[in-house]
């Protein structure tokens, strides 16, 4: 059966219309240009909606439940990024698809990430926990340049406390990303009295140390921005009295991570 999705050869090869025989759409949060924070340079970074985690320190909550998105076609998602190429392109920056989890969507974010790549030349990136990354196929990974993969604990107690799920799926992603060779720029997250006890920031960096394909570590102070947003949506925040690790706590982190080789920011 022939395949018609118009004159673009690349998008008939593309993992979702190979799938679906029709130009992929997905639950879409929101989409923004950000640097820094979603990969090297400037970022088209667009969020999906849904996430089967329900971590107690997420500011974007609103980002949970996917029918709280706009339904949007990757055609939509790929002209609003093509606006920017050329700035995106002179950043040394790229696309990023990211979440909520963009793997409780795989079809569509492989649409998004092929396309970002292979249409507008850029860099790509996928933001995930890495919790459904089974879900990603080897042929969405290879639209991947860089995987931003957040590790939230070491302990498995503690990561089913902050994020109502086991912590063994994480770790298995990590470890095929690393016999694939794919780039990743870890994060984990400090939290005073949850996620910094030493020996669980030490079994973080020694798994991260030991995969060899951990490029960066982002050792991310635990804030309360999203506050906002849980009270809005008429949820607990369960965290309102737990404080930020101070400078020198969030250094004593990074030093962890250096100390088995990694740059650590």
């Amino acid at each position: 059966m022939t395949v018609l999705l118009g004159p673009n050869p690349s998008r008939a090869a593309t993992p979702a219309a190979a799938a679906t025989r029709r130009t992929s759409e997905g639950s879409v949060h929101s989409w923004d240009l950000s640097t820094g924070v979603d990969g090297p340079g400037t970022r088209f970074t667009t969020f999906l909606s849904g996430c089967p985690l329900t971590c107690l320190y997420c500011h974007n909550p609103d980002t949970w439940r996917m029918r709280g998105g706009r339904r949007t076609s990757a055609d939509d998602v790929i002209a609003e990024a093509a606006k920017y190429r050329r700035f995106i392109a002179a950043s040394g920056g790229g696309a990023t698809v990211s979440g909520g989890e963009p793997l409780l969507q795989p079809v569509f974010a492989g649409e998004l990430l092929h396309r970002m790549k292979h249409e507008l030349g850029l860099h790509t990136a996928l933001d995930t926990s890495g919790f459904l990354g089974a879900r990603a196929t080897d042929a969405l990974l290879r639209d991947v340049d860089l995987v931003l993969l957040d590790i939230k604990s070491w302990d498995p107690q503690t990561y089913r406390k902050v994020t109502g799920r086991p912590l063994a799926p994480t770790l298995d992603f990590a470890r095929r990303l690393a016999d694939l060779g794919k780039e990743v720029h870890l994060r984990f997250v400090l939290v005073p009295g949850l996620t910094d006890a030493p020996e669980n920031v030490e079994g973080v960096a020694a798994f991260a140390g030991s995969l060899g394909n951990v490029s960066r570590v982002d050792v991310l102070p635990f804030h309360k921005l999203g506050e906002g947003k849980w009270q809005a949506l008429g949820m607990d925040f369960t965290l309102h009295g737990t404080p930020s690790p101070t400078a020198g706590q969030t250094a004593a982190a990074r030093a962890v991570f250096e100390a088995r080789g990694l740059t650590a920011v």
